[in-house]
């Protein structure tokens, strides 16, 4: 049996490169949450989450429109965070982390405890659940899974409104079976990330 967490960035922030921390989605951001919702029509999910950032949530309140699950469910486990410290990671990051105050570090470690406490479940039959999310605790999603040193959440990226899916079986160790994958979106509508394969 295997727990399906389909983990889904949230769709473009309107003004999001003027650096506003948050906002309602972008007209393309819209169009980017409506594709995906149309790709997760006929997942049966068990549950929905989403975070509570504006972007997240007006994301979520659309997929929700198409999926014949519960209703998505607010959660604080999904909020925007720095899941770890730079410790052990390349000089490279270090600008990074200068920036980031440790109580924030702090924080975004225990909420992603708290969260992969919550998800890495490995139920008795088929389980499917939708989280509604950030690149970042996306990347330390995957991370976790594949058992990778903290800091290597920095390394995954996925544009908005790409879709991930994680499995955690009852017997076999956790795998990821989708990463990033932007299939359903038009290629100018695949934003997000500095550089996309012409593909």
């Amino acid at each position: 049996m295997s727990h399906y967490l389909y983990l889904v960035r949230h769709g473009e922030q309107q003004d999001a490169e003027h650096g506003i921390t948050d906002g309602p989605l972008s007209e393309r951001g819209k169009a980017q949450a409506h594709a995906i919702g149309a790709r997760l029509a006929k997942v049966p999910f068990d549950a929905a989450f989403t975070s509570l950032l504006d972007r997240a949530a007006e994301t979520a309140a659309i997929i929700d429109t198409y999926t014949q699950g519960p209703p998505v469910e607010p959660s604080n486990l999904l909020f925007d965070c720095i899941p770890s410290s730079g410790e052990g990671a390349p000089a490279v990051y270090e600008s990074f982390f200068s920036g980031v105050h440790a109580e924030a570090i702090e924080a975004g470690e225990a909420q992603m405890r708290d969260a992969q406490a919550t998800w890495f479940t490995r139920p008795r039959e088929d389980q499917h659940t939708l989280l509604v999310t950030h690149n970042f605790v996306i990347g330390d999603f995957i991370r976790a899974v594949l058992d990778l040193p903290a800091w290597r959440w920095l390394t995954f990226g996925t544009c908005n409104s790409a879709l991930t899916v994680l499995r955690l079986r009852s017997v076999r160790p956790a795998e990821v079976v989708l990463l990033g994958d932007a299939s359903h979106l038009a290629p100018a509508d695949r934003t997000g990330r500095s550089w996309f394969p012409d593909v």
